[in-house]
């Protein structure tokens, strides 16, 4: 028997031996807005289940043909978003509770209230509700964690196989060639890489804010953390091969070296490492952008340090004469080995355990902006020593 009413609050299949039982029940329940359906036996209850795939099932435990404890795990396997309310008798209360083991999501004793009977059916239907909705946003949050971790493993793909051919190109090329390449090349890099990569970050943001699980969440915190990366050397990349938007203004050397260093002064005195500025004769202003200028210290400097962990001297020597400004950078380190003092200069080369290989090239680039060389003047197990020459430009 079926009873169907208009805007019906959810579908509960009633299944007991007892006609009784059946009719009453289905009369409570249509007249509560739900759509009804009944069965005998549980044979029969499970093709009205295969036909209407009702919210609830009211399954009585004492039947013929097939109990209700086989048809419950029968259910539970087969119809997982089904819910099951179980009709015992008293003093079965032992059994009810095996019962709840075995997939139930409630018990009523029978004689039942019907007032009892609605608030449970609806409690569980509510309940059925909310486990549904969490399952489903488990579902969508999962496929698109999997989604987004397909694309970081694309994502690296392609910078793979990009920095291997970049590689190989400005092994074939002079060093000014080499920069003029990786420009080309960046520029397709980040118009390629930065759409999918922002992509990435929108989704891993959004499923942070819906996540609540700490290891889940840990996840999402590492996938941003890697977008940041990326980006950095993107954006590495670009400054290395060309020269970013710039602003002119009159720049005095030994201040920049001054500020530059000022800054590095936590670590220099952390790692006891002596700074000696020897400012022979300081050059007159020129015009540059101080922040291309300042660079070009950041990372000498930060080399340096790197090399000098365990202590040393750091040396900064400035003069100039009547044609160009000489700036020698001297560590006491351990040197670097003469096939890496060739290959300094070109970009995502490092022997640093982290590091994109891309803060020389950032250097090089700079200085060949100001029309000047830089070198490698020593490199031994005394220390290494880098040579800056700038053309002495009018102020």
């Amino acid at each position: 028997m079926t009873t169907v009413t208009n805007a019906s609050k959810g579908t509960i299949l009633i299944i007991d031996d007892e006609k009784v039982i059946l009719d009453l029940t289905s009369i409570v329940l249509s007249n509560r807005g739900y759509t009804v359906y009944t069965a005998p036996d549980a044979m029969v209850g499970l093709e009205e289940l295969e036909e209407h795939h009702p919210s609830l099932v009211l399954l009585d435990y004492m039947m013929p043909v097939m109990d209700g404890f086989t048809a419950l795990k029968q259910i539970r396997q087969r119809f997982p978003d089904t819910y099951v309310i179980m009709f015992t008798g008293k003093g079965n209360e032992e059994i009810a509770v095996e019962l709840m083991k075995a997939g139930a999501s409630d018990y009523i004793l029978k004689p039942f209230n019907n007032q009892d009977l609605v608030e449970r059916i609806e409690s569980v239907l509510r309940i059925r509700a909310v486990e549904i909705r969490n399952r489903e946003l488990m579902e969508e949050r999962d496929k698109l964690l999997a989604e987004i971790a397909e694309w970081n493993r694309e994502l690296e793909e392609r910078v793979r196989e990009k920095t291997e051919a970049l590689q190989k190109a400005q092994a074939e090329i002079v060093q000014s060639e080499k920069l003029a390449s990786l420009g080309y090349l960046s520029a397709g890099m980040a118009h390629e890489i930065r759409n999918p990569l922002n992509s990435i970050n929108l989704f891993a943001q959004l499923l942070k804010s819906g996540c609540e699980e700490p290891e889940k969440l840990d996840y999402i915190d590492k996938i941003l953390k890697e977008v940041d990366r990326i980006d950095d050397i993107m954006r590495k990349l670009l400054d290395a091969s060309k020269r970013p938007r710039f602003q002119l203004s009159e720049v005095r050397l030994d201040r920049v070296i001054d500020a530059t260093l000022e800054v590095f002064r936590p670590q220099t005195t952390l790692y006891g490492i002596e700074v000696v500025r020897a400012f022979r004769r300081v050059p007159p202003p020129f015009q540059a952008d101080p922040s291309e200028i300042e660079q070009i210290f950041t990372n000498l400097f930060l080399n340096a340090i790197h090399e000098m962990q365990e202590g040393g001297t750091l040396a900064v020597l400035l003069d100039h004469d009547d044609r160009e400004v000489i700036i020698r950078i001297s560590d006491t380190g351990r040197g670097m080995p003469p096939d890496n003092v060739k290959k300094i200069f070109d970009p995502f080369f490092t022997t640093k355990t982290s590091g994109s290989g891309l803060g020389l090239a950032v250097v090089l680039r700079i200085v060949k902006t100001y029309q000047g060389k830089i070198t490698v003047e020593k490199s031994d197990e005394t220390g290494t020593t880098f040579a800056i020459r700038l053309p002495l430009l009018p102020s």
